[in-house]
């Protein structure tokens, strides 16, 4: 995984919990780096689960928590270091929309040995996606979380559902004024449970 994925953690970690906190993770956790991670380092994904699992412990969160948390975070992050990739657009949906087709294309482009999800979108209403996620890594909660940070940045307020299975996860995101507009003389319910961002 790219240095940064790492560096960024650390980060959260300092911002969410403190230094001390982030210093007592990498003791704990004692990866083979020695916790010493540079933006243009390659690290194993066993080394995240290892800070993962020792902040979780120490912290007395659950781990999806807090990668989903850093999910958040980790979108406002990026989005500050590749500006050019959100010029233009207003839509978290449209966004969202092109991260397979355009995003992707281009960070494999800047570095062809990354392993990155995958993140097929269908476009099933103007203001609702379907995205199917796949990876070879356990990162769902970190996905959601980048949608949580998306939302924050275009100011939106989206609804978003979740089905694993075993290849994945199939995630639905919904502009939510959009939906209660459309809906707005309807009453209904629906057989996902939703998170409302």
């Amino acid at each position: 995984m790219k240095g940064v994925i790492f560096t960024e953690f650390v980060a959260f970690v300092e911002l969410e919990f403190g230094e001390d906190a982030a210093d007592r993770m990498i003791e704990s956790a004692n990866p083979p780096s020695g916790g010493a991670y540079t933006a243009v380092g390659q690290y194993p994904f066993s080394e995240l689960a290892l800070l993962v699992t020792a902040l979780a412990k120490q912290s007395a969160r659950p781990a999806p928590a807090l990668i989903q948390g850093y999910g958040r975070y980790l979108f406002q992050r990026l989005a500050a270091s590749a500006p050019e990739f959100l010029e233009g657009v207003s839509d978290p949906i449209a966004f969202l929309e092109s991260v397979e087709t355009h995003i992707h294309v281009e960070v494999k482009k800047l570095y062809p040995e990354a392993q990155l999800p995958s993140l097929a979108p269908r476009r099933i209403a103007p203001h609702a996606l379907e995205l199917e996620y796949r990876s070879c890594r356990p990162l769902g909660a970190l996905c959601i979380g980048l949608i949580e940070g998306c939302a924050d940045h275009f100011g939106a307020k989206l609804t978003v559902s979740t089905q694993t299975h075993p290849k994945g996860m199939t995630i639905l995101v919904e502009h939510e004024n959009a939906v209660a507009s459309a809906c707005s003389s309807q009453i209904g319910g629906s057989d996902h449970a939703q998170l409302s961002l």
